[in-house]
């Protein structure tokens, strides 16, 4: 019974060894065949948007609910990913992690309003908002699953 016992627990510790490597969020995907993120902008050339799977580092996290983040690009640049029906959530805590998420890349015009929706929800102060008064080009992801790494 005490070795069926030890047996038991071993077997839970590296479920949660394994459970805590990988954190899946949405639809379930895997990292096979990911593009990093700085390749996505010369992926799209020429095109509007795009279904990809794409691996990049968390530059930060939507601090009100973790309902979008910032993925680094090439030349410091950053790509917001925002979540497919608003349907799912990544953790607050993930900046400077590595991420897999598969869905739609889509270059579009950001309004003033959201542009100053996000400053609000990345915790940026009113006079730091009301400076934002010009919608801007930017390339976005429509997630529909995420794997925090």
């Amino acid at each position: 019974m005490k070795k069926l016992l030890i047996l038991f627990f071993g077997i839970l510790i590296s479920f949660c060894a394994v459970a805590q490597s990988k954190s899946h969020f949405g639809k379930e995907i895997n990292d096979k065949k990911a593009i990093e993120a700085s390749a996505l902008s010369h992926k799209m050339a020429g095109k509007e948007a795009m279904e990809a799977k794409v691996t990049g580092t968390v530059e930060s996290v939507c601090q009100v609910k973790g309902c979008w983040m910032k993925v680094k690009m090439a030349d410091g640049e950053t790509m917001r990913v925002l979540f497919k029906d608003y349907a799912f959530f990544v953790p607050k805590d993930i900046a400077g992690k590595t991420v897999v998420f598969e869905g739609e890349a889509q270059k579009k015009v950001v309004s003033v309003e959201h542009l100053q929706h996000y400053a609000l929800d990345a915790g940026k102060s009113k006079e730091e908002i009301s400076k934002i008064t010009e919608p801007k080009d930017e390339l976005t992801f429509i997630a529909e699953g995420v794997i925090v790494k």
